[in-house]
């Protein structure tokens, strides 16, 4: 099974927000990542989309693309990210997805050979320009709701492979955080994250770092293609290294 990931789909939810105000990449976008998704995901294959999914304010504007989804090849983890507005109740949200789409909040999806990937939308990094008193809170809830999903996958006996975060975790020089500090402790190996867009993409985190790699995916930093990333084997992982 190859594992792939992509973020930032912001498909549009039923909203005239056309994504071409940020550049010509992303004219058409939701078509373009759908020919490059069928070309390359198989469908015993899984793919690992870190927030940012739809423009919808309300849950009843984003079953169109939850549904446009879950149309799509493989098995599919979903997390959270900070313009998914449409995510709340996450009952009504598992609801409103088809079979081969799984959603986390605070808990883990097993993926065979033992493992599981875990996951949370994270936040500003104590590194982040700005940081805030108000960044401190949310980074701190964040914490404890990555540290919930990975104590679930440790309760259920199995290894958290793979990490979701809709936010960088680090800044690019890896400086330790605590989301880097929680990956660290439970032995997770590949970490994937979005959000960064433009020139927030240069120099960002990527690459193993003490024990884990990290792999930015951010749809318009890998071509609107989803990106192989790992590859399960039996009870072996293989992580990609980052481009």
């Amino acid at each position: 099974m190859h594992i792939y990931a992509i973020a930032d789909l912001h498909l549009p939810g039923g909203q005239e927000k056309p994504m071409d105000v940020f550049g010509g990449k992303w004219r058409d976008h939701p078509a373009r990542i759908e020919e490059n998704w069928r070309r390359v995901v198989g469908e015993d294959d899984l793919v690992l989309v870190p927030g940012d999914i739809s423009w919808a304010m309300k849950l009843g504007e984003a079953r169109g693309d939850l549904d446009f989804i879950g149309r799509l090849p493989g098995r599919i983890i979903l997390s959270r990210g900070n313009h998914d507005y449409w995510w709340q109740a996450i009952g009504k949200v598992r609801g409103a997805l088809s079979e081969r789409v799984v959603a986390l909040q605070n808990d883990h999806a097993p993926i065979g050979g033992g493992f599981a990937v875990c996951g949370s939308r994270g936040w500003n990094h104590p590194y982040t320009p700005g940081f805030s008193e108000e960044d401190q809170k949310l980074y701190e809830r964040e914490l404890q709701r990555l540290k919930l999903s990975l104590d679930s996958a440790a309760r259920a006996g199995l290894r958290p492979a793979a990490v979701l975060l809709h936010f960088p975790p680090a800044p690019a020089d890896g400086r330790s955080t605590g989301f880097t500090d929680l990956l660290e402790a439970y032995d997770v190996q590949l970490c994937v994250y979005g959000h960064l867009h433009g020139d927030a993409q240069k120099g960002a985190l990527q690459g193993l770092v003490r024990g884990v790699v990290y792999h930015l995916v951010a749809c318009d930093a890998i071509g609107f293609t989803p990106k192989r990333v790992a590859t399960v084997c039996g009870g072996d992982l293989k992580v990609e290294p980052a481009a």
